[in-house]
């Protein structure tokens, strides 16, 4: 592949839950030229309700966020992530799927947001950043919960139990919601 042809923007059109979306990414973002399995199956296997207060954790160039916005007219989605070039392509993908009740943000984790609970946090959380950190994910999206608020995430099927653990040290409950060969998508609950 030349160097002029990887440098360049890429654009592709996926279809998630029914609604046929455009999106913009460049190299150095993850998934760039399409929807990766483990988004897609956590985008399919939300429960998504109108009207509640939503949060794509590290949302990339925002397919997940801009699929429950799509989804939900009356929800208000924050969509967050620390790469400021995902920040700018989600903006963008926003602005083409013209989807008014996102906000994205930058932000480390929970560390620049305003003060906000959520009805439901979603991430198609890394494999690669470490237990630690991904723990410190765990217990802030706890504490950004509203009360029954829910936490969805989409790994890799080899940290099914580690999420698994976590869920249940954290949370006190676990749910697998849907599993692939290659990825789990699971869900807790703040009670």
């Amino acid at each position: 592949m030349a160097v002029d042809v990887v440098s360049q923007e890429v654009e592709f059109g996926a279809v998630l839950r029914g609604i046929p979306l455009i999106f913009s990414a460049t190299w150095g973002l993850f998934s760039p030229k399409g929807i990766d399995a483990g988004t897609d199956l956590l985008i399919e296997h939300l429960d998504i309700q109108e009207g509640g207060t939503c949060l794509d954790l590290g949302c990339g160039y925002g397919a997940i966020g801009i699929s429950i916005a799509k989804c939900t007219r009356t929800a208000t989605v924050y969509m967050v992530d620390k790469d400021f070039v995902a920040v700018d392509y989600a903006r963008k993908n926003v602005e083409q799927n013209q989807v008014p009740n996102c906000n994205v943000l930058l932000s480390n984790g929970f560390s620049h947001l305003p003060d906000i609970q959520f009805d439901l946090i979603v991430s198609n959380l890394p494999a690669n950043v470490g237990k630690e950190l991904l723990q410190i994910f765990l217990t802030d999206a706890k504490r950004h919960l509203k009360p029954n608020g829910r936490l969805y995430v989409v790994t890799i099927s080899g940290l099914r139990e580690f999420i698994k653990r976590n869920f249940l040290s954290i949370f006190g409950n676990y749910q697998k919601v849907k599993q692939r060969h290659t990825h789990t998508v699971a869900m807790a609950s703040r009670t």
